[in-house]
């Protein structure tokens, strides 16, 4: 059978990254513009800046991810592009980017959600195993996906207003850390105790979250200590906010799992590189007997590996559109 190799680029955000990847699993060659550095001075992503720099960076990629691979776009199969959700004005750049190489190259174009993405960057691991529950942790999206088989995606609940992603950065910039805020509140949690109350967040039997109401809350304290005049226990804070949220994502994880009798569970996103959050996945596998998969940090931000790795799905199911796809800021997966 003749190897399938699937380019992707990913745009959706602040990261430019193209990366070629093989039958699905195997990753030659990935290249990735970060612009963290960029954003950092504005507190968060700034989208028409990020769209720029995306203008500015895409083609270098581009030629740095075939010259790492040692290869041209006659070696390359099809083109898989993050068509939503995302940024409006980055996505466009990525998918012109895609539309123009199809058009000159005479390639398969692929649309691939972005959430599929995330899910597929766990294939890059293992092959998955059906049927599986799969965790979606994000700045954009906190859901709980049930999947029979490639590409059959069952949406069982998402929440209702702010992602967890979301969530931490704001909680970690009111406590004065800097952008990107979620993972310097991870490692800061390490040295804190749980001595703040805080309040769980829709504590009921759904599938859904609920993270608005944890974040006001942490606001609402902070703003209520410094009127006081009292000292912030900003590791504390960051201990007892952590607990609470991802006890939030780990009470409704294990129900599903034993309600829908699921062997197989995969965690997907940014906030999947919580080493807080992973460290109760694995005690939820054990105690629950059954397989856990997380992709490797590089896997679980965004990246274009996981693009490509959910394009070979896709392009084997024959899911090729024209060069008509426009881009979507919103789009459900299934």
């Amino acid at each position: 059978m003749k190897d399938i190799y699937i380019l992707g680029i990913e745009s959706s955000c602040d990261e430019t990254s193209i990366s070629i990847v093989k039958n699905g699993c195997e990753e030659i060659s990935t290249v990735t513009s970060s612009q963290i550095d960029i954003h950092k001075n504005y507190g968060g992503v700034v989208p028409e800046i990020a769209s720029r720099h995306h203008i500015k960076n895409i083609t270098i990629v581009l030629e740095e991810c075939l010259d790492k691979a040692n290869m041209s776009m006659d070696d390359i199969t099809a083109i898989a592009v993050t068509y939503g959700p995302g940024l409006i004005g980055s996505l466009l750049i990525g998918l012109t980017a895609a539309k123009t190489l199809a058009f000159i190259h005479h390639k398969p174009l692929i649309p691939v959600h972005h959430i599929a993405g995330h899910i597929y960057a766990n294939n890059l691991v293992k092959p998955l195993t059906f049927p599986l529950l799969c965790l979606v942790v994000s700045g954009g999206h906190t859901e709980l996906i049930k999947m029979e088989d490639h590409y059959k995606f069952k949406k069982l609940g998402g929440t209702l207003d702010d992602a967890i992603g979301e969530c931490y950065d704001k909680v970690a910039r009111i406590i004065g850390l800097e952008y990107p805020g979620g993972p310097k509140l991870d490692k800061l949690s390490k040295t804190g105790q749980d001595t703040y109350h805080l309040p769980i967040p829709l504590n009921d039997d759904s599938y859904n979250f609920s993270f608005s109401g944890l974040k006001s809350a942490v606001i609402n304290l902070v703003h209520n200590e410094e009127q006081r005049q009292n000292e912030i226990r900003k590791a504390d804070l960051a201990y007892s906010f952590q607990k609470v949220a991802v006890g939030s994502v780990i009470k409704k994880t294990h129900h599903a799992i034993q309600k829908e009798k699921i062997k197989s569970l995969i965690v997907a996103g940014g906030v999947a590189a919580n080493n807080y959050l992973r460290d109760e996945i694995e005690k939820l596998g054990k105690e629950e007997n059954i397989e856990i998969c997380f992709p490797p940090i590089n896997y679980c931000t965004d990246n274009a590996a996981m693009i490509a790795a959910a394009g070979y799905f896709a392009y084997k199911d024959k899911r090729v559109t024209d060069l008509y796809l426009n881009v979507k800021s919103n789009d459900k997966l299934a």
